[in-house]
């Protein structure tokens, strides 16, 4: 496990095959995404690295509900009473009344080339296929997102999975593209920005397009803002924070037209 500082109270955490973000505003925190079910122990570590304490935590915002993402979620609503936000769209995957992952049949099929091998390993090892549905998972609303530390703007981009988002934290000049896109995964041979392999997306199509469309989202900020001259037209981020992989420091519409 990494912790680093990427950009002001925005803290990365490379997790051994997936990562999550603690944002802090002074002595408030949040948490966007947890891990692996195995990884509940270094999720709670990161945290109290901060100098933070777990039961504090105003939300953990999920990303999407992959058992990679939500992996310490149960767990910190169990504990500690943490809301675990999602968009609405992904609510029912979050809360474990729809399944939109990778099957087993798509990985054996696969399974004979060594990197998919490594990481099937990993994924039993990591407790993947005991994982915990976090049945008492909310919806966000924009109201509740601006309430919380960084004030996280949600942008749904389906495709990897229906509910799938990505989060603008427009005062870091920072992004949480979950896996949108990513930087690196076990099982490329590639580093920098790039898609997950199409088994990993309820709709691969879908999902590249949703990915390349955030050059021209508009910027919520934007949207909601009195002063249209001074607000930027799109999305505005140089700090990309991937679900796997490291961050990047580039602009968002450069790391696009890498894809």
């Amino acid at each position: 496990m990494n912790v680093s500082e990427q950009a002001p109270g925005v803290f990365f955490v490379e997790g051994p095959a997936s990562n999550w973000l603690i944002v802090r505003d002074h002595s408030e925190f949040l948490l966007i995404d947890g891990g692996y079910p195995a990884d509940g122990a270094l999720v709670l570590e990161s945290v109290r690295e901060l100098g933070l304490d777990p039961a504090d935590a105003k939300a953990m915002l999920i990303t999407h509900g992959h058992v990679d993402h939500t992996g310490s979620a149960a767990y910190f609503s169990r504990t500690f009473g943490t809301p675990i936000l999602c968009s609405p769209e992904e609510l029912a995957h979050v809360q474990g009344k729809e399944k939109h992952q990778v099957t087993i049949g798509q990985v054996l099929l696969r399974a004979w080339r060594p990197r998919v091998f490594r990481w099937m390993l990993h994924v039993i090892k990591a407790k993947a296929l005991q994982a915990e549905p976090a049945t008492h998972a909310e919806a966000w609303t924009e109201e509740k997102l601006q309430d919380l530390p960084g004030h996280p703007q949600a942008i749904l981009l389906p495709g990897h999975t229906p509910g799938n988002v990505a989060l603008l934290l427009p005062a870091a000049g920072a992004i949480a593209v979950g896996d949108t896109f990513v930087s690196g995964h076990p099982i490329s041979t590639r580093s920098g920005p790039q898609m997950l392999h199409k088994m990993y997306h309820s709709d691969p199509v879908a999902a590249l397009v949703s990915a390349q469309s955030l050059a021209l989202t508009k910027s919520p900020t934007a949207a909601h803002s009195p002063d249209t001259e001074r607000s930027p037209g799109t999305v505005q981020a140089k700090v990309i924070l991937p679900g796997h992989g490291p961050a990047l420091h580039m602009p968002l519409a450069e790391a696009l037209s890498a894809l």
